[in-house]
């Protein structure tokens, strides 16, 4: 299997690898994310779920089914997000991987903000990627 990205959480119990490069970085304002992460923001990007793959730590990853469909996935030892999942759009096959999460190197030529309306007041958008609600 070829290998385009590796990561882990913040105590190093789950390990993964990815057999495809990612796609739709997204930088998410939604207040699911802000407080998932405790940030102003999460960074995420996606890839078909089969391309994901657990090397270490499945057991201690715990979901979260935060609205409808929507399922996310975080270390039960150390807290981190891992991953999100939406069992009831069109990407119901593919997954959503918290980019901090990354220990390869990204380098997209594509961004974007989404659900802009619900950032954080204190934290203001200064780059020149696309912006919706």
């Amino acid at each position: 299997m070829d290998e385009f990205h590796r990561g882990t959480c913040l105590c190093g119990a789950v390990k993964y690898r990815l057999s495809t490069e990612l796609k739709a970085v997204t930088h998410c304002h939604c207040s699911q994310c802000r407080k998932g992460h405790g940030a102003a923001f999460a960074t995420y990007a996606s890839a078909p779920a089969l391309a994901l793959t657990i090397m270490t730590g499945a057991n201690s990853l715990q979901a979260f089914e935060s609205s409808r469909g929507v399922t996310r996935q975080f270390c039960s030892r150390c807290g981190s997000s891992m991953f999100w999942t939406d069992s009831t759009g069109p990407f119901s096959e593919w997954i959503s991987i918290a980019l901090g999460t990354l220990d390869t190197p990204l380098r997209p030529n594509k961004q974007k903000h989404v659900f802009v309306s619900s950032k954080a007041d204190w934290y203001d958008i200064n780059d020149q990627h696309p912006q919706t609600d």
